[in-house]
């Protein structure tokens, strides 16, 4: 089962944090001989999500060498955000590593970047994001969730990995053509393992015992037409395995 659970950005409650407080100083309050870079401009574009001020009002302060650190930050986080929420998905990420770069203490910053991993398909630096902000903040709910639920589907796919190519019998025993050529075949494995899957759970779900004898018998009928069958000319292995996974998995029958 493919992992299914929508994750939502956290854009929104990065760009919240970054909105309630004024900026800060570069040096614990002092002021500087230099007139400091307004961030105001970035922040307000962002939070009214236009891309069109956004972009030269947060390049001002992003680009700046003068702008004060916890100004620069803040300019980062909110148009990674701004960007994610429009699917610029690379520059999302490369504002919010360089924010992380800055301050690596930023538990919804490493949520973000990891629900981008996780659009971006990278499921293992997603739950490395996760980690870390649940590192940062155990109470992290976002993260907490989202951590939870990567570990499952990687849970999942590891699995899936470990069968991969394997039929659903161990193949050191085989003895018969068939059972041979199955092994010999990643699809083919695959095949007779989904085959005795489907089996399996059409007996589980069966109305009855009669019927779930029935539908062994079936099983076993095609077992013995598999085996008699293979090497001869005309028969096709591949095809009768889906077949039979078709039939199991009610396109024509049950």
């Amino acid at each position: 089962m493919r992992f299914q659970k929508p994750i939502r950005m956290s854009g929104a409650v990065v760009l919240a944090a970054l909105l309630s407080g004024p900026a800060e100083a570069a040096t614990g309050g002092e002021p500087m001989a230099t007139v400091q870079v307004d961030v105001a401009a970035c922040l307000a574009a962002t939070a009214a999500d236009d891309m069109d001020k956004a972009g030269p009002a947060c390049a001002a302060v992003i680009d700046n060498e003068k702008t004060a650190k916890p100004d620069l930050i803040k300019a980062l986080v909110a148009r990674g955000a701004l960007l994610a929420r429009h699917d610029q998905i690379d520059r999302a990420i490369a504002d919010d590593s360089r924010a992380l770069l800055l301050d690596p203490s930023l538990a919804d910053v490493f949520n973000a970047r990891g629900e981008l991993w996780l659009k971006k398909g990278d499921k293992p630096k997603a739950v490395q994001d996760f980690g870390a902000a649940l590192r940062i903040d155990p109470n992290h709910e976002k993260a907490r969730a989202n951590h939870r639920a990567m570990a499952r589907e990687l849970e999942r796919i590891g699995a899936q990995m470990a069968v991969a190519g394997k039929p659903s019998f161990n193949c050191a025993g085989a003895r018969r053509p068939v059972e041979k050529a199955i092994c010999g075949n990643r699809e083919l494995a695959d095949l007779d393992r989904e085959v005795y899957a489907a089996n399996a759970r059409v007996i589980r779900e069966a109305g009855s015992e009669g019927e779930a004898k029935k539908f062994q018998r079936e099983q076993d009928d095609f077992i013995a037409r598999r085996n008699a069958g293979f090497g001869r000319a005309g028969y096709d292995l591949k095809k009768a395995m889906q077949e039979r996974l078709q039939r199991l998995n009610g396109v024509d029958g049950y």
